[in-house]
């Protein structure tokens, strides 16, 4: 075989080689993609928990002569306490009891604005409605994982975060924000959508905390300081695999507790 017939066959297996890696990479994207989009038909007819109409959405917690703290929620379904059906077990009443068990030993009037299902663009009627009548001491604010499992720009939804904070603090309101959750923990959702969500949590957390703090608020990383705890304990999930448990509630309580404190001690000073 003379170097041009060499070279016409070395030329010819290198394209049928290459064709077949393209064809390769072709099927894996595309079953890639049909695994991606199987999965999310089936997270988006999943049944999952709703807001539980019995819940107060205003109650008063702690000793009568203790100090008085205004606490108001806004946000998603977290906010609410969807996932779990008596106010001790939401995150404003585990918080609203550890605020009036603790050495400050306060007296919270607690109140939420939350609607679940809420993504970022949603703050700012959920602010006017927290600033109607008596201004609140601190706000807390749970955001982000609808915005993320949306996929939503990560920027445009930090953005009306930070709209939303700037508002709060403008009305001398002090703010801690609890920043996207680890939402690669869902069992709802399986691998490797799971795994996608997850990494779209992270970036929209990221953004969430730049906005935050030009903003002047706090930021608490909820996916940082309570990731590792529902990734190890189902438990802390409620029976759809997506919200909270009261465990689940109880775990970012006790993480959000120092920066609400914190908050707490500064608006009692003005």
């Amino acid at each position: 075989m003379n170097q041009r017939s060499e070279r016409h066959v070395t030329d010819g297996l290198t394209g049928r080689l290459g064709r077949a890696a393209a064809l390769s990479l072709l099927a894996g994207t595309v079953g890639g993609a049909a695994v991606l989009a199987g999965e999310a038909f089936v997270a988006r007819h999943r049944r999952y928990a709703e807001p539980e109409l019995g819940l107060a959405l205003r109650a008063t917690i702690g000793r009568a002569g203790g100090t008085p703290l205004r606490l108001v929620l806004l946000g998603d379904s977290s906010a609410l306490g969807v996932g779990v059906d008596r106010l001790d077990d939401t995150i404003g009443g585990q918080l609203a009891n550890l605020l009036a068990e603790g050495p400050t030993g306060r007296r919270v009037h607690l109140s939420s604005v939350g609607v679940s299902g809420s993504r970022s663009t949603d703050l700012a009627t959920q602010v006017a409605r927290a600033l109607l009548g008596e201004r609140p001491d601190v706000a807390l604010i749970l955001i982000g994982a609808n915005d993320a499992t949306g996929m939503r720009r990560p920027a445009d939804a930090s953005a009306y975060l930070g709209a939303a904070v700037h508002r709060l603090r403008e009305a001398r309101v002090e703010v801690v924000v609890g920043t996207c959750p680890d939402l690669g923990a869902v069992r709802a959702i399986a691998p490797p959508l799971r795994q996608l969500v997850g990494w779209a949590g992270r970036r929209m957390a990221r953004a969430q905390t730049t906005a935050v703090l030009e903003a002047g608020g706090t930021v608490v990383d909820l996916a940082t300081e309570t990731g590792p705890v529902f990734r190890a304990d189902a438990g802390t999930l409620c029976h759809d695999g997506f919200h909270p448990s009261a465990d689940g509630y109880r775990v970012w309580a006790h993480a959000l507790l120092p920066a609400i404190t914190a908050a707490a001690a500064v608006a009692s000073r003005r």
